[in-house]
């Protein structure tokens, strides 16, 4: 008989709260867009989807600077307010972004140049230095150019009598270098007007009188070396000595004084004007940029060396964009195919009457979201929509139905986020319309942004009122559904609804509701919810074992809920975390969270869709919606969080969704403990797991019985 082997010793327990046991928000955030850009090298993808991510990665990038680096650029000018958990200086982080983009940037350049480039000329995609165009094609560019170019340039000197000019956020800009004759040297600044295209096509094959080419293939130039090429016109009677290219970022997260406005609206249209004239925070310069034009550059932008970064070409990657979404089918994903609604024909009423509906975008269709809305306004027995909006995208249809609706009679109810980050004057462009349609229309809670994605239609059925609910975790927007993956919850239960109506009359009125029966809201009671719940599965743990908690979310930073995931880590319940971006929490450390594992996924659909699991000593709760565990949810949002109450969809959703993610071998990476990620690989002998390919085959068991 063997002796009895003694329990495996626990490391001893470290109480949280050191520095080194949290993971810096900002360097997070640079791993996540890492993970972009590897998407972007990844040859699984279909060519133009790895532009596409490129221009994403850019994109990102761009935002970084504008909102984040913007920050900490004034917590070092002013003094920072309060530390971060990691403990580390406004200084320390913004050395830490640029040795990371430094090491990065070789990779970003050498994706674009030494492989996206070479796989686009094989594609019949070209872009070619203008200099390399024959005499006769660069006339006939040369022609565009005096006609489409020119007469919307401003060529702006720079000199004693000239102050340096303005230069825009994130605006293409040429410094041209004029030599004089005996007054030498002269400085001028062009500005590449925005609303051109950053790629003209080369003459070749079209049918136009300039010769150019019209189809999706050919050869393109670059707008600022087109310009360059013919600055003469710009500069009669001069020598064009030289022009390099520049780009500036400027501080975009500007503050809205909500308690001193009397009109949000008309404070925020001055706000977001004055977002091209923030700060400067960072400049671009081109390889070939020399040091003299540099300096004056960085001398009359006010930046410290440190701003500056001299990159190859292209400066301003998002651009990248016109490419990736050329009309060119064979080289994109196509469409997700599993696109039918499952609610069939019937209305949707009556199918959500039947049970409650689980929608998994973008492997189920958004229509059944849209169908609500229109069979709503269209309906004699509906009485009243509430909806809120944060991003709704052009030419929406859930905003078309919502004015049919008021046409029709019906009393509607929309918030629109007018602070929606980068989207505001497309707000304020909805709520305008809303209005004119007689909508009644709210901006918004004062001091907080409204992020929760909800709809309560009010339908009168045999005498009496019955409430239906859609809850979501991504924005009525039909583009983004079929890209990012979502969860909507359609349901009638007359609890849901209640909190619902309450909640919708906290932020149209002057009511604080303090208690819901089943929705967790932000900023009343979520996150001490979240964190009662989290030590209920520790005690349920210690009685009788089997704890476990799994989350998926975008971002985990707030300190008081890692904390706790600590203490349930300690305690020795199971913690499985999938982050798609920033994640603060350290995994892995002996005697703090060696029981808790936390991987992310971005792949083809950007993974956006929330799910917070409590195993409950077998009385499962699964909640959806629209909130990450940050600060900024928790604290200055409306958000919310739904149970899944039927057990059914819940099991469902467990087995069929989020399994397939935590076993995922295909787009998995894992964060270790000293913060950075390591892609998952199969177990030998076997063929990776792509959750997401999963998901979209016609026979997969989520979409046979949700």
């Amino acid at each position: 008989m063997e002796p009895e082997r003694p329990p495996e010793a626990r490391p001893p327990a470290v109480t949280p709260g050191l520095p080194e046991h949290y993971i810096n928000r900002e360097l997070s955030w640079l791993q996540f867009n890492s993970r972009v850009l590897e998407e972007a090298c990844d040859p699984r993808h279909p060519l133009l989807e790895q532009v596409k991510f490129l221009s994403i990665y850019g994109s990102n990038l761009d935002e970084f600077f504008m909102v984040r680096v913007s920050g900490l650029c004034r917590q070092l000018e002013r003094g920072a307010l309060e530390a971060p958990p990691d403990g580390m200086t406004p200084s320390e982080q913004l050395a830490g972004i640029r040795t990371h983009l430094r090491r990065e940037r070789e990779l970003a350049y050498s994706c674009w140049h030494d492989d996206l480039l070479p796989k686009l000329r094989d594609a019949g995609i070209e872009i070619i230095s203008h200099d390399d165009l024959s005499d006769k094609k660069q006339r006939k560019l040369r022609a565009y150019f005096d006609r489409e170019i020119f007469p919307v340039l401003t060529p702006l000197a720079f000199d004693p009598g000239h102050p340096f000019p303005h230069v825009s956020n994130l605006s293409l800009n040429l410094a041209v270098v004029i030599d004089d004759g005996n007054q030498g040297q002269r400085f001028a600044r062009v500005k590449v007007p925005p609303l051109l295209p950053r790629l003209v096509r080369a003459p070749g094959g079209g049918r136009d009188e300039l010769g150019l080419d019209e189809s999706s293939r050919g050869k393109f130039v670059w707008i600022e070396e087109l310009i360059a090429a013919n600055l003469d016109l710009l500069f009669p009677g001069l020598e064009i000595a030289a022009a390099y290219t520049f780009r500036v970022t400027r501080d975009a997260d500007l503050e809205i004084e909500e308690d001193e406005a009397d009109d949000l609206l008309t404070a925020i249209v001055e706000v977001v004007g004055q977002r091209h004239f923030g700060s400067v925070v960072r400049l671009e310069v081109r390889e070939d940029t020399p040091k003299k034009i540099r300096s004056i550059l960085e001398r009359n932008m006010g930046l410290a060396p440190f701003q500056v970064d001299t990159l190859p070409s292209p400066l301003g990657l998002a651009d990248l964009s016109e490419i990736a979404f050329l009309d060119r089918p064979e080289l994109r994903d196509g469409a997700p195919f599993r696109q039918a609604s499952l609610l069939g024909d019937e209305s949707v009423f009556r199918a959500i009457r039947r049970r409650d509906h689980l929608l998994y975008h973008p492997y189920d269709s958004f229509s059944p979201v849209v169908r609500l809305l229109r069979e709503a306004a269209a309906d004699p027995d509906v009485i009243a929509i509430k909806q809120t909006l944060y991003r709704v995208g052009a030419n929406s249809p859930v905003v078309e139905a919502l004015m049919e609706a008021r046409d029709n009679g019906k009393q509607v109810s929309v918030l629109v986020e007018l602070k929606a980050r980068f989207d505001e004057e497309h707000n304020i462009g909805w709520a305008r319309a809303l209005e004119a349609a007689g909508v009644h229309v709210v901006y918004g809670v004062m001091g907080l942004k409204t992020h929760a994605k909800m709809c309560l239609v009010v339908r009168r059925e045999s005498g009496r009122l019955h409430s239906y609910v859609h809850l979501a975790t991504g924005n009525y927007n039909p583009v983004t559904a079929r890209i990012y993956t979502d969860i909507g919850l359609l349901t009638d239960d007359a609890e849901i609804a209640s909190d619902v109506a309450k909640l919708f009359n906290s932020i149209t009125g002057y009511a604080r509701e303090q208690s819901y029966s089943r929705l967790l809201v932000a900023p009343v009671q979520m996150r001490p919810e979240l964190i009662r719940r989290i030590d209920r599965e520790i005690e349920s743990h210690r009685r009788e074992g089997g704890g476990r908690l799994i989350f998926k979310m975008n971002s985990l930073v707030d300190r008081e809920c890692i904390d706790a995931l600590y203490r349930a880590s300690q305690a020795g319940v199971e913690v499985l975390l999938q982050v798609r971006g920033i994640c603060c929490l350290r995994p892995g450390v002996p005697g703090l969270s060696e029981n808790i594992s936390v991987t992310s996924i971005v792949g083809r659909f950007l993974e956006h869709s929330r799910f917070y699991y409590f195993r409950n000593g077998g009385d499962e709760e699964l909640f959806t919606g629209s909130a990450d565990i940050m600060p900024r949810n928790l604290n200055g949002r409306v958000e919310l969080l739904c149970p899944i109450l039927d057990q059914r969809l819940r099991r469902c959703a467990l087995r069929d969704i989020l399994a397939p993610l935590l076993a995922d071998t295909a787009n998995c990476r894992r964060l270790e403990s000293d913060g950075t990620y390591t892609r998952l690989r199969p177990a030998s002998g076997e063929a990776p797991r792509d959750s997401q390919r999963e998901l979209l085959q016609p026979h997969h068991s989520w979409h046979l019985e949700s």
